[in-house]
Order: structure tokens, then sequence, then C-alpha cells
């Protein structure tokens, strides 16, 4: 059978052939971009993804080239050089908040100079803590407790028993200790800390997770018995300060420099990440050749050793007073209904 032709069909392929050979009215030529994900064959998609990375790095190195070409130049002329280009993070853009301390806030310092931990950083009462778990505890929890008594100087551990925690609140201040932690457990694993100021407070829930214990942690170190550093990063709103003076009246204010401990509470985004380091001076040998002549030179350089454990914490609960669930005054609780933006912090 005979096929006809229709009138339109080749009219339309010879206006498609023009306007491909065409350019358009600002002379250049349109170009289909290629993704790799168009392309089907495995061989060739991986090697137009190589070329299409390679091209973006060697963009960026010539960016680079004439920044820091630029600047050179304007030391050389004695202008200021161009403003460095600061990434946008979500920390640095976070919502703003009333709450963030200043240096020149007046009633901060006053809340500070009255408030409970003030007798243990004035080194008034020397901190002594005591350390118990709940009821129910786990194969995994005494782990945890026997390296938390490494961390924390003069710390003592109880067996909780059957005992009411009113009740061991009331023996722990007739005892002279200063704070309370409780390890809670779930499923075999610690799930939560419960730290209690004694005697008057305050109370502070924290949800735990990402423990990993000293015997997990590859080449990790073996602390000594001297008082550590304590390092408190990024702690900036009242909130946040109140937290922070919580974690340091745990710890000795006077620390011995000598055994090169260091105890780290790293607050980011509301996570607050635990590291216990020990940070050790090595000797390297490096040959220098001067003048034809061959020497070893000696250089120190600090290194940090892992000691362990290494765990995150996460604020639910401030509470005024010691532990009380039913008539107790919370001053701070977290709700779902709070985290409203990725970029709105507390602490």
């Amino acid at each position: 059978m005979g096929f006809k032709r229709k009138k339109g069909d080749g009219d339309g392929e010879e206006m498609e052939s023009e306007g491909r050979g065409k350019s358009s009215f600002n002379g250049t030529e349109k170009r289909s971009v290629i993704l790799p994900s168009m392309i089907k064959n495995k061989d060739k998609r991986s090697k137009v993804y190589a070329k299409q990375k390679h091209e973006k790095k060697v963009e960026k190195q010539k960016k680079i080239r004439a920044r820091d070409a630029a600047e050179k130049r304007a030391l050389e002329l004695g202008e200021e050089p161009p403003q460095k280009m600061i990434p946008k993070t979500i920390e640095n853009t976070r919502e703003a908040d009333e709450t963030v301390c200043r240096p020149d806030d007046e009633e901060l310092f006053a809340d500070i100079d009255a408030d409970e931990f003030n007798p243990v950083l004035r080194r008034e009462i020397t901190p002594k803590i005591l350390i118990t778990t709940c009821r129910f505890n786990s194969t995994r929890g005494p782990a945890f407790i026997s390296e938390l008594l490494s961390v924390i100087p003069n710390s003592h551990y109880q067996k909780r028993g059957t005992y009411d925690l009113k009740k061991i609140v009331e023996y722990a201040t007739k005892k002279d200790f200063t704070s309370l932690i409780v390890v809670h457990t779930n499923r075999r694993e610690p799930d939560a800390l419960l730290i209690i100021g004694l005697p008057t407070g305050p109370t502070a829930h924290f949800k735990l997770s990402n423990l990993v214990l000293r015997k997990d942690i590859k080449n990790h170190g073996n602390p000594t018995s001297h008082q550590p550093e304590l390092v408190l990063n990024n702690f900036t709103t009242r909130l946040g300060n109140r937290v922070g003076r919580f974690f340091q009246s745990l710890f000795p204010p006077d620390p011995n420099f000598r055994g090169r401990r260091v105890v780290t509470f790293h607050n980011q985004r509301d996570f607050i990440f635990f590291r216990h380091h020990r940070y050790i001076f090595e000797t390297k040998e490096s040959k220098q050749s001067d003048k034809g002549k061959d020497g070893v030179q000696e250089t120190i350089k600090p290194r940090l050793q892992e000691c362990g454990p290494r765990f995150t914490l996460k604020l639910v609960t401030l509470q005024h007073g010691t532990f009380d669930t039913k008539g107790g005054e919370f001053e701070w609780v977290h709700k779902p209904e709070m985290d409203t933006s990725r970029r709105r912090f507390f602490l």
C-alpha cells in the first residue's frame, strides 16, 4: 500500500533544522546541559562525572589564586585587603535570642553571685559527688559508672537497691555530698543522666546517647589520678551559662596541670558532647641539610590521646530545688512544639 506524506510533516522538520543551525539573538548557541544521571552507559557516565568534577576543582583553584593575588596586591599598595567570604552555617545564622549573655550585663553577674554553685566555685566547699543507678540496672551501666568515677575526682559509688530517690538525696545531704548523679538505663543501655545539686538543687535531667566506653576507643589512654582541667565551649545563653556552671561544680576548681588531663563539654546546636583527653608532647627528629652538612633537628609536637568515655547529652528539664516530680517547679522544660526552626537554640 502506498503512503501519502502530509504537507506539514516536511515543513516542520525543515524549520527544526533551520532552528538548529541559527544562533540565538545574542549570538550564543543554546547548549543543552548533559547531566551524568541522563547517561545510561556506566563507563561513559563515570567519565563525564569525573570530567565535570575536575572542571569544578580547576575553577575553584582559579578563584582561590585570584583572591590570594588580590590580597597580595592590596598589601603591597598599602590598601585594605578584600573581605574574606564567611560561609553560612546553622550556627552563625541562628535566630536572635534575647537571653544571650553580654559582658556588661550586671543582672547576670548578680545572679551568678547568688546561685547555688557559688560556694563550690569560690573554693569554700570541696566538691564531693555520689553516683548511683536506677532500680533496674544493666550490664553496661556499671562499666559506665566505673569510668565516670575515674573522670570525676572525689566521686563515690553507692548501690541503689530499693531506696526511693528522695531518701538517697537525704542520705547524701547528711554525708556532705555536693552533687548526686543517677545513671538511668533502658534496654541494657544507659540512656539518661539525672544530676542533682545538694542540698538546695537544682536538678537537671539529660538524655544520654552515643555512649562509647574506653575499651571501644582505638588507641585509648589510661587516665591518671590528677585533677583534670575543665573546658566549657559555646554555652552562650543564660540557660547555657547555668548548665555550664552546673558542670563546673562537679569538678575541683584547682586542676593539676602536671597530669595533662582535659575534660571537655562542648555545646553545639544544644547537644553537649563530652570528651576526656590527655595531651602528650612527642619529640620527632627531622633531617636538615645546611650547606652540604646533614643535621638532625628535634621538634616537639603536642598530640591528644583520648581516654574515654565518650557520650552526648541533651537537656530535657531543669528544675528548682532537689528532685520532686509532684510539687517541683521547673526552670526550663523542652517541649516538641519549641522546635520551630533548625536555627533556634536554647543553650
